[in-house]
């Protein structure tokens, strides 16, 4: 038990959620960190009542797009403060957005840059993840080793887009640092030339139309690139965590990777629940505001993607939040072809309202199961855990304090995002996160913002899984 004089916070009377159990016990807090859990707490400074309200840990978003450099020259709607702040409203305490290399530049330079954004601006804690556009020598070599030091012990490679797509044969030099440093590689898995060929092919037919977007990236382009990157993380024998997975034919390919007894993790997205190609295929350019990729496919889809949550084949259910304006993503004007939207949706702040209505509330899914798809899995894989992702003590103070029931229909005006729309306007759910605790700071209540920019601190990472330098295996004849 812990005195009067200990405990700076105390949070009484709500049900504590962890991924294994949910205790009805009071959180003390000190100096940021949990303190004590238990029912006889004595009485802190600050006192919050959660009766009839569950406490969890703050969401860790692991895949989110914030103040990012310039795509195709133009600039994504959130910067550092927005970013954060509309996470923070939406119960999520911790981020790991992407330092972006393209093609001829610097990824320390690119991760200097980030940090000089990313300090001044955050509400909430943060990591980087390593965006690995240009594996050169200097960059295989130097680089990536001194920036997983640092602790940015993540890297995201794709297999699609220009000025960023690599190789097989760069994707294997990739996966070997990883291997040699213990990092992990988040992969983009799309199949490069069925875009292509399939886009040249719909324009030259003058099908430019929004509903072309799904169909230029099919989801056999996923199951193939899928199938691709886990055949290349199985030779090089290291982890890797398919991202954004949108179609069932890559369901089907990890759930078979794993009972393989590979390494392979996955995530998948509020897109590919909650929104559908039917979303896209508008008569006016609205639906530009569901455009991105992977697309969200036909709602016949969608029951896949729920199975592969309930049976563990997809791990982690991020935002991938990539905002645009909407005056951006048709700057083209009314006739702008599919393939000239930029690609990215909001989502960082209604991430888990989402899941939690139509997953808990919707029977679906337990509440251990929402806090580990949403909180722990990421904090384990991506270096966080236990400093994030738990309600244990010694974690840091990072907690959402929930009102199970209470309904909440959706709109744009009441989102903390800089971007002029949400893809799910309208949409009404039952569960709402009425407090954020960001290392023992109430910094959201019940409508309030109680933060500032630039209270978010570095997450430097641990290295998820141990270096492995020895090849002989994998060479032996």
């Amino acid at each position: 038990m812990s005195s009067a004089s200990d405990l700076e916070l105390v949070i009484r009377g709500g049900r504590v959620v962890s991924p294994d159990q949910i205790l009805e016990v009071d959180v003390g807090i000190r100096g940021g960190k949990i303190a004590a859990l238990g029912k006889d707490l004595g009485k802190g400074d600050t006192e919050i009542s959660a009766e009839g309200r569950l406490v969890l840990p703050g969401g860790v978003d692991s895949h989110c797009h914030m103040d990012q450099q310039p795509w195709e020259g133009k600039a994504t709607a959130d910067d550092f403060n927005t970013g954060t702040l509309s996470a923070m409203c939406g119960g999520t305490t911790t981020v790991i957005p992407f330092a972006m290399q393209m093609r001829g530049q610097s990824l320390r330079d690119i991760v200097i840059d980030y940090h000089d954004r990313a300090r001044p601006k955050a509400h909430i804690d943060y990591g980087i993840h390593l965006i690995v556009g240009d594996p050169s020598a200097e960059v295989l070599r130097n680089e990536i080793p001194a920036l997983i030091a640092e602790g940015c012990t993540s890297m995201k490679i794709y297999l699609t887009y220009d000025g960023l797509k690599l190789d097989d044969y760069e994707v294997l030099n990739v996966l070997d640092v990883a291997r040699s440093e213990g990092a992990m590689v988040m992969v983009h898995a799309e199949n490069d030339a069925c875009i292509r060929w399939l886009t040249e092919k719909f324009i030259e037919a003058r099908k430019t139309q929004l509903r072309y977007h799904e169909k230029a990236h099919s989801e056999i382009g996923d199951r193939e690139a899928t199938h691709r990157a886990i055949s290349l993380s199985e030779l090089i024998e290291t982890p890797i965590l398919v991202s954004h997975v949108a179609a069932g034919g890559a369901v089907e390919e990890i759930r078979r990777a794993k009972a393989r007894g590979l390494p392979i993790y996955a995530e998948t997205c509020p897109q590919y629940l909650f929104l559908s190609a039917e979303d896209i295929d508008t008569h006016d350019l609205s639906g530009s505001k569901c455009v991105c990729t992977p697309p969200p496919r036909d709602k016949s889809n969608q029951p896949a993607i729920w199975d592969g949550i309930l049976d563990g084949t997809l791990e982690v259910f991020s935002s991938d939040h990539s905002p645009w304006n909407y005056a951006d993503k048709i700057a083209g004007g009314p006739d702008t072809p599919f393939n000239r939207i930029p690609n990215g949706i909001p989502g960082i702040e209604t991430r888990l309202a989402l899941l939690f209505s139509a997953g808990v509330n919707g029977g679906r899914i337990s509440l251990q199961k929402f806090v580990d798809l949403t909180s722990a899995a990421p904090a384990r894989l991506f270096g966080l855990y236990p400093r994030k992702g738990a309600i244990a003590v010694g974690s840091d103070a990072d907690l959402a304090i929930w009102d199970p029931d209470r309904r909440v229909t959706i709109t744009n005006a009441m989102l903390h995002h800089a971007t002029d729309h949400t893809p799910y306007e309208g949409q009404t759910v039952r569960g709402w996160p009425v407090m954020t605790i960001s290392r023992g700071e109430l910094v959201w209540n019940d409508g309030k913002v109680l933060s500032t920019p630039g209270r978010g601190q570095f997450i430097a990472r641990q290295r998820p899984f141990p270096p492995r330098q020895d090849l002989s295996r994998i060479l032996a004849s």
